[in-house]
């Protein structure tokens, strides 16, 4: 089986935590679902460079005061992904979307109303108990 590993930035700004929904996927148990944003490590990158090139790429903001926060290992149907989250801030919280297609400013109590992907979740449940 596949094994990926990403990174996820959990962004917050005023109290608020950046969720973005994925655009429609071959794979239909994470399409459409709320993440954390981020993507893969590319060879020879550090977690902390992936992460600021990832938003950079994706999301047009630029993170600072990165501080790792939870590593989920989870295996789906397809593949099995290790994510590494870091805490993260950002002085401007204006975004572009590029390849999601929507997100929501929220607090931990405020996530359970959003359909989160499976490996998220761990992340979600974390924050609710800080």
């Amino acid at each position: 089986m596949k094994h990926v590993e990403v990174v996820a930035s959990i962004i917050e700004h005023q109290g608020k935590t950046l969720c973005v929904q994925r655009n429609t996927s071959k794979y239909d148990y994470i399409s459409l679902k709320y993440e954390f944003p981020g993507g893969k490590v590319e060879e020879g990158e550090t977690n902390e460079a992936a992460l600021v090139r990832e938003i950079r790429e994706e999301l047009s903001m630029e993170i600072h005061d990165l501080k790792h926060f939870l590593t989920v290992e989870h295996s789906y149907p397809d593949f099995k992904i290790t994510m590494h989250s870091y805490k993260c801030k950002v002085d401007n919280p204006e975004l572009k979307l590029s390849e999601h297609v929507d997100f929501k400013w929220r607090t931990p109590n405020e996530m359970d109303d959003l359909d989160w992907a499976a490996a998220d979740i761990p992340i979600v449940e974390k924050l609710k108990k800080e």
